[in-house]
């Protein structure tokens, strides 16, 4: 079961990553490789915490 808390730190995570995309967007395309790949990692790391996966 999701507490509150748990709830939140998914809700901040979206937003972060929403504004990661809107940064990256603004960017160089010569950029976008790094960023991307920091963003990928942020969002594996994530996903791995999910229920000890």
């Amino acid at each position: 079961m999701t507490t509150n808390s748990e709830q939140r730190q998914g809700e901040n995570l979206v937003e972060e990553v929403r504004s990661e995309i809107v940064e990256i967007d603004a960017m160089q395309i010569n950029d976008h490789g790094d960023r991307y790949e920091q963003l990928h990692q942020k969002l594996s790391t994530a996903l791995s915490s999910i229920d000890g996966l």
